[in-house]
């Protein structure tokens, strides 16, 4: 009996070894983020001189996140962190990030009293999935769910929520959802399989 339970917390142990080092391998690192900023200057450089040849760059999933992680933080809107990206094929991409819901609810004065922002507060995890679709140098992406705190939510609600995190002078009124749009550097298409995406120029 004393071996059974020995051999049991032996394995317990081992299985929780295994369970954490491979936590710790999907983690983002720094040398990630370095690779996607060569792979980005690479497509940039590209872009501006193009050659007959088509080029293809791979970006991974966990390069792209520990871009996020490591470059992009000054980047983000104020009210917005912790955000992620995750590839699972077929064009089909989400994205996660803890948003600063107060911030959104009062830029209106007044709202329903069935509005979710009424009931929401504070800084809450938004995530959104979708297809990604892209051809000759554009690219829309097509929601297919969103929640907020692990709760569904409806896309107008989003909407609303991303248009309020990507206003800029060169476009007040922020991102609509629904837009098709240009991609940048020449790229012409991007193919999005599980974990990865691939850039054609």
């Amino acid at each position: 009996m004393h071996r059974k339970a020995l051999s049991w917390s032996v394995t317990a142990a081992a299985a929780a070894t295994l369970t954490a080092a491979a936590g710790a391998a999907n983690e983002p690192s720094r040398a990630e983020a370095a690779s996607m900023l060569q792979k980005v200057a690479g497509i940039s450089s590209f872009g501006e001189r193009p050659t007959l040849k088509a080029n293809r760059t791979t970006l991974t999933e966990n390069e792209l996140n520990a871009y996020l992680v490591y470059e992009a933080r000054d980047q983000l809107p104020a009210g917005v962190v912790e955000p992620a990206v995750s590839m699972t094929g077929g064009g089909r991409v989400s994205g996660r990030a803890v948003v600063d819901l107060d911030a959104v609810r009062k830029q209106k004065t007044s709202r329903g009293f069935f509005d979710p922002l009424n009931l929401a507060s504070g800084r809450l995890p938004v995530t959104a999935a979708g297809l990604l679709t892209t051809g000759n140098g554009v690219g829309r992406f097509e929601l297919e769910s969103a929640t907020m705190a692990g709760i569904p939510i409806p896309k107008n609600l989003l909407q609303e929520i991303v248009s309020y995190y990507s206003r800029s002078a060169e476009n007040p009124a922020g991102i609509t959802l629904d837009t098709p749009f240009s991609l940048p550097a020449r790229i012409r298409e991007i193919q999005v399989e599980v974990g990865r995406a691939v850039v054609i120029q």
